[in-house]
């Protein structure tokens, strides 16, 4: 047996690897080819195809890693572009002084996801937030308690306490939304908001015996509310947007799809879309609502369930702009909002979202939805959740910060992108996006595929079928991969 032939057999990682480093790349392409191979037939099912691609991923990082390959060549030759998380721990970026507003290496401790005295790249983290965020705790507590709400016992309404609920109503009027706490019910996260939404809906249209309640969908989009609102037995309308259009829904093609299919009263609308990274322009949004208002003039209930989960991550003035054209009552009254702190201050793990109804009414209507799910939101989360929204209003900079640290980092990918293009003509068309979201979507050439090209240069993408659209297209995120200049 070859030495070659014995490092690939083994699966013991007692044993050193004797392999030198070209040998140890041929084998982990080697490995590669046959982990795409073996997936290829399953990439619609199950879990669907950001998961299964992210899965390949992780399998090949443990296969390489169990046969003795180095490390450093692991992160060379398998970049990991497919969940949308930004890793903060994992920053190595610093573009000015130490220390400065251009750090981004500082970001975890600055944020207090950090622990104190934890290594990150170059730097300890003092742990002066991560302390902070706890004494804040502490003090949200008792002011909980001053006003007759503990958060320790059982919440009958289940949708969180009224002191949050009433300051995620103040970050909704900076957009020029005025509503009130009993507009607001927290979420476990943007899907989860999106989930109960869905369901509380689909209740109040059984309550007024409306037996099929369609749903729009404009794609490509984020998948998952689809299957929600699949599993509340909603009918599905999918509308494939195009190119031209920038992947975004016009208000000519609304109002067709709208008269063609009389069952729609709900369109799903991601403000700043995953996976394009295109973002309505005020005017397109509001030729959507002129046109949703003359249905609904006509006697036609519509709500439009709007995901911001991607506005904060744009440039503000234009994040302005686009929430502008909600303030109309009008159009307020029939809107559903998801809010999310999980991709616009990288929290996903936290799962600090909100749900915000232009209409009270409507909120009281889908509340069962909390009631009869979760029963009642866990008390130290809503603690937390409390410190960070405190924590991101006393520092604003932090918001700021993130979006020059997106910015740098969907530069740098595209600028890669382009240079691998340049080698091993893979794209049609890089696509340079509205400067928001923590993605990239690109068309690749004919014959080209997410695995194709995850073989071909170790970046592994979602293919556009993950979001209900070709895959020609792919979608790669700036997550938790960092791009070092001068190491393209």
């Amino acid at each position: 047996m070859s030495q070659y032939t014995s490092a690939l057999n083994s699966s013991d990682p007692s044993i050193p690897s004797r392999l030198s480093d070209d040998e140890q790349r041929t084998l982990l392409r080697q490995l590669r080819s046959e982990i795409i191979e073996r997936h290829r037939p399953h990439i619609s099912e199950g879990a669907g195809p950001i998961r299964v691609m992210a899965r390949i991923v992780a399998e090949l990082e443990q296969t390489c890693r169990q046969h003795n390959i180095d490390d450093q060549i692991i992160r060379a030759e398998v970049v990991n572009r497919t969940i949308g998380d930004i890793d903060l721990r994992q920053a190595v970026e610093c573009e000015g002084e130490e220390g400065g507003p251009e750090d981004y290496r500082i970001l975890a401790d600055e944020l207090g996801i950090a622990l104190p005295g934890e290594e990150l790249y170059h730097y300890t983290a003092t742990g002066e937030t991560y302390y902070w965020l706890r004494d804040q705790m502490l003090e949200c507590e008792r002011l909980l308690l001053s006003q007759g709400f503990d958060p320790r016992v059982y919440d009958i309404y289940g949708i969180g306490n009224p002191v949050l609920r009433g300051w995620l109503a103040q970050e909704m009027g900076r957009w020029g939304i005025e509503v009130t706490h009993q507009n607001v019910h927290l979420s476990l996260g943007a899907m989860d908001g999106i989930d109960n939404v869905l369901r509380g809906v689909a209740h109040i249209y059984r309550t007024r015996q409306v037996e099929q309640v369609g749903i729009l969908f404009p794609e490509p989009g984020f998948g998952v509310p689809e299957w929600q609102a699949l599993s509340y037995g909603y009918q599905i309308h999918r509308y494939k947007t195009s190119a031209e259009h920038r992947f975004k829904l016009t208000g000519a093609q609304l109002e067709q799809i709208l008269a063609e299919h009389p069952d729609i009263h709900v369109f799903y609308l991601t403000i700043t879309n995953n996976p394009t990274a295109f973002a309505y322009s005020q005017a397109e949004l509001e030729d959507l609502h002129a046109v949703l208002g003359s249905f609904r003039a006509k006697g036609r209930e519509i709500l439009m369930l709007a995901d911001l989960a991607y506005i904060g991550t744009g440039k503000p003035e234009e994040d302005q702009a686009r929430m502008a054209t909600f303030i109309n009552p009008e159009v307020l009254q029939h809107t559903i909002f998801v809010s999310s702190f999980s991709k616009t201050h990288t929290l996903t793990g936290e799962r600090f979202g909100w749900v915000t109804c232009g209409d009270p009414n409507i909120a009281a209507g889908i509340a069962v939805s909390w009631s009869n799910g979760l029963a009642a939101l866990p008390g130290e989360w809503q603690l937390r959740f409390m410190a960070y929204y405190r924590l991101l209003q006393t520092r604003p900079w932090l918001g700021e910060k993130l979006r020059r640290f997106y910015r740098l980092r969907r530069t740098q990918l595209v600028k890669q992108l382009q240079e691998i293009n340049e080698e091993l003509h893979l794209f049609e068309q890089i696509y340079i996006d509205d400067d928001a979201t923590v993605y990239n979507w690109s068309k690749l050439n004919e014959g080209i595929d997410a695995f194709a090209l995850f073989e071909k240069t170790g970046i592994a993408g979602v293919p556009g079928s993950g979001f209900g659209y070709d895959d020609e297209y792919i979608r790669f995120s700036i997550g938790v991969i960092p791009i070092i200049r001068g190491d393209l």
